[in-house]
């Protein structure tokens, strides 16, 4: 069975680093917001070259830190509205209403699955403050026009670049790089990958950057003294260490990811697929590799029946959840369509030549 991803593999390669920063980590005595914490921190700034990096407990958090200290700024206040892809996690939207915030589905593109920008501005109201785009995928959203719509109608920009650690824009900026404030996830499955939750905001702004270190730490500005009402949303001191080391190797895991990616676009040739549609690699680090069928559910099943393993991300959209029953009744057809034909193939840093022309030469074989 070629696995969709094996994380016993990926971090198999790291054991003895990872060893050694354990035993570091035991020695040092400094288990919460210590030195590991404050390293990585600099370490992805300047990897996403932005002046800030705040540590946190996971993709969701970070994002629900930014819009409350934006709150706390008095840039957003309660109901305002955020614009959000209705082709994206879950997590998205919850960082919005989690917060206070009204999020407004748009509709994407279905021939890159990010945000229609041609659809943003006919959702734009007096009440929108803020555009909260996704790299989904791993591949960049429209970058430019959403700059040009968030500047034009003086709104705050936001990146969910959960999937899309090191993704670069033609000029050089990097997710995490390309609006006001970022979001990073690190869950274990992610391009940069914890060995458990983990979490980061970028951004080149000072006072958003005061707050959200604030909020994540009880609002504390020193050992007994609160100015805000916070949370605790600290990044674990082990797992910015084990960050720390897998970060000096993202971009060659990624530059691989490409590779399998272009063989992937290259070898696929059936009528029933349609493949990614990507022309700058650079803007895309495939955290997943998405293709889409009609008859994706007999797709996957042949391709088991193979010993090849995929998943659908995501099956049920947002607005068909019950989590948004305020949403059921919207009409969105993009979204639904894609949601119904999607189908990930393997596609990660450990796969072989081999494995990699069993994937293409099986998928072509498909009836």
């Amino acid at each position: 069975m070629i696995a969709f991803l094996d994380l016993h593999k990926i971090n198999g390669r790291f054991q003895k680093e990872f060893k050694i920063a354990f035993n570091s980590f035991l020695d040092s005595g400094h288990t919460i917001l210590g030195t590991q914490v404050s390293e990585f921190e600099k370490e992805f700034a300047a990897y996403c070259s932005t002046q800030h990096c705040i540590g946190v407990s996971n993709g969701l958090d970070a994002l629900e830190l930014i819009f409350e200290s934006y709150k706390i700024l008095g840039i957003l206040k309660e109901g305002d509205e955020v614009i959000v892809p209705a082709n994206t996690y879950i997590a998205t939207v919850l960082s919005v209403s989690n917060t206070g915030l009204k999020p407004v589905l748009v509709e994407p593109n279905i021939a890159t699955f990010n945000i229609d920008t041609a659809q943003i501005e006919k959702n734009i109201t007096s009440k929108t403050k803020a555009i909260l785009g996704v790299h989904l995928y791993g591949r960049l959203y429209e970058v430019e026009q959403l700059e040009k719509i968030s500047k034009e109608h003086n709104l705050l920009l936001i990146e969910d670049a959960a999937q899309a650690h090191g993704a670069t824009f033609k000029d050089g900026r990097k997710a995490g790089n390309v609006s006001d404030a970022a979001a990073f996830s690190f869950y274990p499955t992610k391009n940069l990958g914890a060995l458990g939750d983990a979490g980061a905001v970028t951004t080149s702004n000072k006072a958003l950057t005061d707050v959200i270190s604030k909020l994540r730490h009880y609002g504390r500005t020193s050992s007994y003294e609160n100015d805000i009402k916070g949370r605790n949303c600290r990044l674990d001191e082990i797992q910015a260490a084990f960050l720390r080391i897998k970060l000096k190797h993202l971009d060659a895991d990624n530059a691989k990811r490409q590779h399998i990616a272009k063989k992937y676009l290259e070898g696929i040739k059936h009528g029933a697929i349609i493949l990614p549609n990507c022309k700058d690699l650079n803007q895309h680090v495939f955290h997943l590799f998405v293709i889409r069928s009609k008859k994706r559910d007999l797709l996957k099943d042949y391709l088991f029946r193979n010993g090849i393993e995929s998943f659908v991300h995501y099956p049920v959209p947002i607005h068909h959840q019950k989590a948004y029953q305020e949403f059921n009744d919207l009409k969105l057809p993009i979204t639904e369509q894609i949601h119904e034909e999607i189908l990930s193939i393997p596609l990660n840093p450990m796969l072989t030549d081999e494995d990699i022309k069993t994937v293409v030469n099986t998928i072509n074989k498909y009836s």
